[in-house]
């Protein structure tokens, strides 16, 4: 238990130090609209009062295919498979509660239940009855979640390196994601968030390093750097996710599984 203390401590101490010379003011919701929103980005109001950023393209007589990003990513990170899938499908990829310019939402409600809703309000905010949907870590388990919830409105399941499902983890990243779990140590850490980790934790993801760019790098930290974000964040970390391999025998869906064999995060 000494040891234990001791260690706590001195992590503790070790956060503090780093916050007061690494933590970065929030960035404002208008100046990081200003530099992302271009077209054909548009925003969309919930009737719970959320703000939703989406984009919405493809062809419209076509089948429907909606793309949830992981944790801490925004839709920004499909517009590879978007410019790959939209001359055959109606492609649309949104902000998920506390990502991207969608942001914190006046429900503050992040738990896996609430982002299932909040998936189900933008679908009727788009007028879609059936789509398919599809998702990486998060969004995967988010999109098996809402598979189980609505079976009735999902023609197709697709999960790329999806959370929520058995599996093996490990590594020096799983250390940084049990401290974002942890109530007030976790406030320190995602305050901190120095550029240097976000740089680290987008190369640990990503295995092909030709694809990191200054650009993306400056995505990421901008947009988890807005206004209300952080926040939401831990709001998010600190509510019950569950999980969806209880329930996978419940999904009929045609289901695509795909899984990067070099994946160190999901593993």
């Amino acid at each position: 238990m000494r040891k234990f203390l001791i260690r706590t401590g001195i992590l503790v101490f070790l956060l503090a130090v780093a916050f007061w010379f690494f933590s970065g003011p929030d960035i404002p919701r208008a100046a990081l609209e200003a530099k992302y929103a271009s077209p054909p980005s548009q925003f969309l109001m919930l009737p719970d009062g959320a703000r939703v950023h989406v984009r919405d393209r493809g062809r419209r007589d076509a089948p429907t295919l909606i793309l949830l990003h992981g944790s801490n990513a925004s839709l920004f990170t499909w517009e590879p498979w978007v410019t790959r899938l939209e001359d055959a499908f109606h492609v649309i990829t949104f902000d998920m509660p506390g990502h991207g310019l969608t942001g914190a939402v006046p429900s503050g409600d992040y738990s896996q239940a609430g982002l299932v809703k909040f998936i189900g309000d933008v679908a009727d905010a788009l007028r879609l009855d059936t789509f398919a949907i599809g998702g990486n870590s998060m969004g995967g388990r988010m999109s098996a979640a809402f598979t189980e919830e609505h079976p009735a409105r999902i023609t197709h399941l697709i999960l790329v390196d999806s959370g929520g499902l058995p599996g093996k983890q490990g590594g020096p990243m799983r250390f940084v994601w049990g401290l974002a779990g942890t109530p007030i140590v976790n406030w320190a850490v995602l305050r901190v968030a120095p550029r240097a980790v976000v740089i680290e934790g987008v190369n640990y993801a990503v295995a092909h390093k030709e694809i990191v760019t200054p650009a993306m790098i400056d995505s990421y930290w901008d947009l988890n750097h807005m206004e209300g974000t952080r926040a939401a964040t831990i709001a998010r970390f600190n509510s019950s996710s569950g999980g969806v391999k209880d329930r996978l025998a419940e999904i009929k869906a045609p289901t695509l599984i795909l899984w990067g064999e070099e994946d160190r995060l999901i593993t």
